[in-house]
C-alpha cells in the first residue's frame, strides 16, 4: 500500500532547498499554522485538491538515480502527513539523501522521522512566547521549542533560520529570540522576507 501522502507540488531540480545538494523538492499539502508572511499559502489547506501522486514522484525519482543527491520534503508542513516516514524510507531505498523543511508543530512526529533524515531546514518564527502572533495558533511556540530541542539532540545536520519581516519581528523581538536560543547554544540564520506568493492582506500587521 502506498504511503498516505498528499502532494501539492514537485520541483524537479533545486539548488537552494538543501544547501550544497542537487535535489528534487516535494511540497506536501496542508499546514496547521497560518503564518502571516507565508509564501506558499495555497499549501496551507489540507483538503485542497492535488494533482501529483506519490507514485508519480517515485516514478520520476527512479529516472534521476545518480543525477540527484537527495529529496527534500517541504510544504506546507511535511510532518502533518501520516505517510511521511514510509515515503522517506522509500526515498532512502532509492539511494537518495533525505532533507526536511519543518517549523516543528508536531514534536512526536518529528522525532519519528529524524532517524530517516540527513538534513533539516528548521524555521524558528519568533520568540517562543510570541509565536501565536505569527502562526495564529495558541501554544505553537511550545511545540516549536520542543521540536527544536529534539532536532538538536538528534545530531542531524540542520540549518536554523528565521524569516525577518520588520512588520512582525522588530529589533526587540529579534533580541528576545536570540535570548530564547542562547540556552541551546545556537543562533538563527536570518533570511529576508519576500513578497512573492504571499497574500497581500496578510503581509502587514493590522
Amino acid at each position: 500500500m502506498p504511503p498516505e501522502l498528499r502532494i501539492g507540488g514537485l520541483t524537479r531540480l533545486s539548488t537552494c532547498d538543501w544547501p550544497g545538494q542537487l535535489v528534487a523538492t516535494v511540497f506536501t499539502q496542508g499546514c496547521p499554522w497560518d503564518c502571516h508572511y507565508c509564501h506558499n499559502p495555497d499549501l496551507i489547506p489540507p483538503d485542497r485538491p492535488t494533482e501529483v501522486s506519490w507514485a508519480q514522484v517515485l516514478g520520476f525519482l527512479a529516472t534521476r538515480r545518480g543525477l540527484l543527491d537527495g529529496v527534500v520534503f517541504s510544504g506546507g508542513e511535511p510532518t502533518l502527513q501520516p505517510g511521511l516516514p514510509a515515503a522517506m524510507q522509500q526515498v532512502r531505498d532509492l539511494g537518495f539523501g533525505v532533507g526536511l523543511h519543518t517549523g516543528g508543530p508536531y514534536p512526536r512526529r518529528l522525532a519519528a522521522v529524524l532517524p530517516l533524515t540527513d538534513w533539516v531546514g528548521f524555521d524558528v518564527k519568533a520568540p517562543f512566547d510570541d509565536y501565536a502572533r505569527i502562526t495564529c495558533v495558541d501554544g505553537s511556540g511550545a511545540k516549536a521549542r520542543e521540536s527544536l530541542a529534539l532536532m538538536l539532540n538528534s545530531g542531524v545536520a540542520c540549518d536554523i533560520r528565521t524569516t525577518v519581516d520588520a512588520a512582525w519581528l522588530d529589533a526587540d523581538a529579534l533580541s528576545r529570540l536570540d535570548a530564547d536560543l542562547a540556552p541551546f547554544g545556537i543562533a538563527t540564520r536570518r533570511q529576508p522576507y519576500r513578497t512573492e506568493g504571499t497574500r497581500p492582506d496578510r503581509q502587514r500587521m493590522t
